[in-house]
């Protein structure tokens, strides 16, 4: 590399300078304006990839850029310490998960630091540690008090690898999101947090988020799937039990030729005795849970079923319908049961045709004359047939009609429900937080009493690997006494979701290390309330109205708009899972009375990958860059420059060597630049009219540079300011007269304030180099002059009868009849003129000249 500025002196110079100096420090401050800037905390790996380095310097450079712009800004950072890989490391490298993870923390913390970024390090939380998750402990104790905790015997997803239940979204194309391996289904006993009870409200408050992007509102509002439609009962023949089933079709009711239960159905084992067939139908249910959860939900997969021998009794013809169990049927959507109308509805036609179910054929295509054998479901809206009184009606209005038949006739009844699903939190792990509940054979569930917070995690539990939680056989952990009769009893050995830590960790940063709760509410107040309306960014986008509410008694009406940090980043992987329970988790502890926001995040950037080889950076793809090699080689702000130049925050970026040594070569040219400048003590060669060229460039680029900032079009700023120097060094070299110093020195002075969030430990040493006593860091962002950016010439265009026949320069202002003239002395414009007759002259100021001839 060629000679040019020491990246690894200064770099190390000005780290420690500021941390000395703690000027990344948040107070309170009631004079300035607050700006909460946040970036999804890690897991602490133990170092950090080309992911993080991307995340994490867009975030610095809007906190220092917010920082120059007078806003008192709150930055800082954490880890999300508990999870399964840390299990999964100690078992393959025989440490404890708490000496790995701490260890793993230190020497993230230390690339981070030498990365530059102005975080706030004594707001630094570990989510592993029992000052932070004995909160959460309480907080799991209030909502158990509530009613938003509970426990039931579910079906859960298994991955048997990590040895522990998943969430939905944890399943990722039927693998493990951890692991990869196939996940299966298991029944057992599960702790689940009731995040249905808010979903109208976290329906209904996406279209307050409009500083969100888009795609990810509509991820949540299609997870959340909110159904309007009916509930029909379906009494079993001659038995007392009833089949409850949901459907957004009541139009299609007529059309029933059988129901199907889930494999897991509860009623089954209700329903049938004999053990031949209960055989059957656990043989049904094993085969049914080998399949790919995700298959099942995509119905990529052979449709089976098994026949039950029983009959139910249709509510409105008195019909006999068949029961079957088939795979397609999920538990955990609706109730378990479906009603089948293979006429219209293209999987259970399949099934019909498998089985050789009848068909029965109830909606026509308008204008349709007969119906013929179908060859395929007919799924869309049309008219009604052989469907008693309700026959001739259009669809739509059917399904209000029929509707109101049923709750007539107490059949059935209009109702609205949504695919989200509890949220499973319980998973048969070590590492995590233990849940905080006593077993009594006596008394039951039983709270631990508060004053014995936090449970604490033992760390002298050996790690093995074998199945089930290693607390479970921890038995000092285990045994305990009840509150309540005092006799033996067992502590919960589950532990949380690691998904709960990172659910209010950013409220935890707002009073960095309270001791007397989760935080200060005065603090929360301070730094997620009371700020500007988010404004919607090209990256980002407005909300759509929400349909039809439907009860939430447990949730108040919350605000949405205005509150909550005030810019979080991170990636669009985490749009169903983390954004979602944080949300709800914002809601509850709201209704808990700890905080008055409703919503956790006011505006979010969604960043893209960062992409070697046509491929997302990967270990297992061997296409890693490490981010020690590249601060190693070129330093820090080489780094942090071309992660912002070589693709918008939003997009993939797609890594070139090229471009690293072009970053590099850019910082080298702008270093000489600079020092040759302050060596001449700016006794600069250069006229008078190229100055007021480079001044007028230096303010355009001023203009650009502040507003592409304040949108995250970093890229583009990075090539205004590139621009700009091309200009300088081009016209310092051609100009001829002398000029004073210190014009020249401001504008090499605001040069250095632009590049100084982009790449702070350069322009800190070129900030000192100028004669400067104080970090670069502080000063304010350089405002532009309007008046410069006004042109002393102008271009008009110039039409013959409407249509464009020439361009000409005059000066600013100039009347018409310069104009005119001007226009006339154009060679192009007079080659349309001549031998013709100008009959009238129309003349917009500025803009256009046209000349009406005749023909």
């Amino acid at each position: 590399m060629s000679q040019g500025y020491p990246p690894k002196i200064i770099e190390t110079k000005w780290q420690k300078v500021w941390e000395k100096q703690k000027l990344f420090s948040a107070q309170e401050d009631p004079t300035r304006s607050k700006y909460y800037l946040l970036e999804m905390f890690p897991y602490p790996s133990g170092r950090i990839h080309m992911g993080h380095v991307r995340n994490y310097t867009i975030g610095d450079v809007v906190a220092r850029f917010k920082r120059m712009k007078g806003f008192n800004v709150l930055h800082p950072m954490g880890w999300d310490a508990f999870g399964m890989p840390a299990e999964n490391a100690a078992i393959q490298n025989k440490t404890h998960p708490a000496e790995w993870t701490d260890s793993n923390m230190e020497s993230m913390r230390e690339q981070l630091k030498k990365m530059g970024f102005s975080y706030d390090w004594n707001r630094e939380v570990a989510t592993c540690k029992p000052e932070y998750y004995r909160w959460e402990q309480k907080f799991f104790l209030e909502m158990w008090k509530k009613g938003l905790a509970y426990r039931k015997h579910s079906l859960v997803n298994w991955c048997e690898i990590c040895q522990t239940v998943l969430a939905n979204e944890q399943v990722e194309q039927g693998l493990c999101w951890r692991c990869d391996s196939k996940v299966i289904q298991k029944p057992l006993e599960q702790w689940f947090f009731k995040i249905t009870a808010y979903a109208e409200e976290l329906l209904k408050e996406t279209c307050k988020l409009k500083g969100w992007p888009e795609k990810v509102l509509i991820m949540q509002r299609e997870w959340i799937g909110k159904s309007t439609g009916a509930t029909v009962f379906f009494q079993v023949e001659n038995r007392e039990e009833k089949i409850e089933i949901f459907t957004t079709r009541p139009d299609t009711l007529y059309g029933v030729t059988f129901l199907s239960l889930a494999p897991e159905h509860p009623l089954l084992n209700k329903l049938i005795t004999d053990p031949q067939k209960k055989k059957e139908i656990e043989d049904f249910r094993k085969k049914t849970a080998a399949v790919d959860r995700e298959k099942r939900l995509a119905d990529q997969y052979e449709k089976e079923g098994l026949f039950l021998g029983i009959h139910v009794i249709h509510p409105l013809t008195g019909a006999r319908v068949p029961l079957y169990v088939a795979n397609f049927v999920l538990m955990e959507y609706g109730t378990g049961a479906v009603m089948a109308v293979p006429a219209h509805d293209q999987r259970d036609f399949d099934f019909a045709k498998k089985y050789q179910i009848p068909v029965k054929e109830v909606i026509l295509p308008v204008g349709a004359r007969c119906n013929v054998p179908l060859q395929q479901a007919y799924i869309d809206p049309g008219i009604l047939i052989d469907s008693a009184q309700f026959t001739g009606m259009p669809s739509e209005e059917a399904k209000k009609a029929i509707v109101k038949y049923l709750e007539e006739k107490k059949f059935g009844q209009e109702t609205v429900t949504c695919k989200l699903r509890d949220w499973g939190i319980s998973r048969q792990r070590y590492w995590g937080t233990p849940i905080p509940i006593i077993h009594c054979d006596v008394c039951g569930l039983l709270p631990v009493p508060e004053k014995d917070l936090p449970v604490v995690l033992p760390l002298d539990v050996k790690i093995t690997g074998e199945g089930g939680s290693p607390l479970a056989r921890h038995a000092a952990f285990v045994n305990t006494t009840c509150p309540q009769c005092h006799q033996s009893a067992r502590r919960e050995t589950d532990t949380m979701d690691t998904f709960v830590e990172s659910s209010w960790y950013f409220l935890r940063y707002c009073s960095g290390n309270y001791l007397k709760g989760p935080f200060d509410p005065k603090d929360v107040d301070y730094w997620m309330r009371n700020s500007p309306s988010p404004q919607p960014s090209p990256v980002q986008g407005e909300g759509e109205n929400i349909l039809k509410k439907f009860p939430s008694p447990l949730v108040g009406e919350g605000q949405g708009e205005g509150e909550g940090v005030d810019q979080y980043i991170g990636g669009i992987e985490h749009a169903v899972l983390h954004l979602l329970y944080s949300r709800f988790f914002t809601k509850v502890l709201r209704d808990l009375g700890y905080i008055k926001i409703s919503e956790p995040f006011q505006n979010l950037l969604t960043q893209g990958m960062v992409i070697k080889d046509g491929a997302k950076m990967s270990k297992s793809k061997g296409n890693v860059v490490d981010p020690n090699y590249l601060i190693d080689k070129y330093g820090a702000d080489t780094a942090r420059l071309f992660s912002l130049f070589a693709a918008p925050p939003e997009k993939d970026l797609d890594w070139n060597d090229q471009g690293v040594e072009g970053s590099y070569r850019f910082l080298n040219r702008v270093w000489n630049l600079v020092d040759e400048l302050i060596q001449k003590q700016f006794l600069v060669s250069i006229s008078e009219e190229n100055f007021k060229t480079l001044q007028k460039k230096h303010h355009q680029t001023l203009k650009k540079v502040g507003e592409d900032l304040e949108k995250f079009r970093f890229n583009t700023a990075i090539a205004a300011i590139m621009e700009f120097i091309n200009v300088l060094q081009e016209l310092i070299q051609s100009s001829t007269s002398g000029l004073p110093s210190p014009p020249l020195k401001n504008l090499t002075r605001n040069l250095i304030l632009m590049l100084s969030p982009l790449t702070p430990h350069f322009a800190e040493e070129l900030w000192e180099k100028l004669g400067n006593k104080t970090s670069v860091s502080l000063e304010k962002w350089p405002e532009f002059d309007p008046s410069a950016l006004v042109s002393d010439t102008q271009k008009i265009v110039v039409q013959v009868n409407g249509k464009l026949r020439g361009q000409i320069e005059t000066h600013t202002g100039a009347p018409e009849a310069e104009v005119k003239a001007a226009a006339l002395a154009d060679s192009k414009v007079k080659s349309y003129l001549e031998g013709k007759k100008i009959v009238k002259v129309i003349y917009v100021p500025g803009k256009l000249l046209n000349l009406v001839i005749k023909p």
